[in-house]
């Protein structure tokens, strides 16, 4: 095993510096739901995921996923603000903060947190490991809808707070099937989420994706947080008042699945020590 550099022996602890950092951030939101505590909180939560990423997929892989989320992302939103593409018509207010040619900055930095966030939550779910248990066309198709699912069981209570909260955007349509949410808008969320995560697994296809120190076990524990504090988030303050009964449903079974199989991945590494 080569030697490790300074910066990445570091990336363990700044991981978990920067998740405390974020959280403080979310917590704070929730009095002061201002621009800059969005600002500061979603930056904090890209970094935290960046840095997550790398200590446990190698910074080349992660680097892969940081530009394809970021740089899809941005594609999607900007088509979706412009043309309707993939959620349907929508124009975005200054809520979110500076924007790069209309697109809010941190929102593709939230297509790459949540992206990165589902793909570890989804191998715990199926292999019990944070990485792809298995290589092969139909395995990363198969696991890529599951994590697009489970980013997009966030958004079922992210999209209506940012709305009718936040104020983050405008639909053009506001009489969707879900509390004013077109339907078409969560059929473009899992589509969105799918291409990331799957041109993601593509892209690595021939590298080996694995943990190779035990702190890695609790270092995969990073991605799951971010996914819970969103839940939380939700549970508290989610509006229309219903998404605080279902978000812990939508949310939780995939996340307390995925804790199920990171006790079965700590178990497994354990006995084979």
């Amino acid at each position: 095993m080569p030697a490790q550099t300074p910066l990445a022996a570091r990336l363990p602890a700044l991981s978990f510096a920067l998740l405390a950092a974020f959280l403080v951030a979310t917590a704070v939101r929730t009095h002061n739901d201002t621009t800059i505590a969005i600002v500061t909180a979603s930056i904090l939560m890209f970094a935290c995921c960046w840095a997550s990423a790398t200590h446990l997929l190698g910074a080349r892989p992660a680097l892969h996923l940081i530009l394809i989320a970021v740089s899809f992302g941005w594609f999607a939103e900007q088509m979706g603000s412009t043309h309707g593409w993939f959620f349907g018509h929508y124009t975005y207010t200054d809520v979110l903060g500076p924007r790069l040619v209309g697109v809010p900055i941190v929102i593709p930095m939230m297509w790459f947190a949540l992206t990165y966030s589902g793909y570890v939550i989804s191998n715990l779910i199926v292999w019990q490991s944070p990485v792809d248990g298995a290589p092969g066309l139909g395995n990363a198709a198969m696991l890529s809808f599951l994590a697009a699912m489970i980013v997009t069981a966030f958004d079922l209570g992210a999209d209506p707070y940012f709305v009718y909260t936040l104020k983050a955007w405008i639909m053009a349509k506001t009489d969707g099937a879900w509390f004013g949410e077109t339907v078409q808008g969560f059929f473009g969320w899992v589509f969105v989420a799918f291409v990331i995560i799957f041109s993601f697994r593509m892209s690595v296809r021939k590298l080996a994706l694995r943990p190779t120190s035990p702190f890695l076990r609790r270092h995969a524990l990073v991605p799951l947080a971010i996914y819970a504090s969103g839940m939380v988030f939700q549970m508290l303050l989610g509006n229309p008042v219903e998404i605080r009964s279902i978000a812990p449903f939508a949310m939780g079974i995939p996340l307390l699945c995925a804790l199920a199989g990171f006790q079965r991945w700590r178990a497994m590494a354990e006995a084979a020590a």
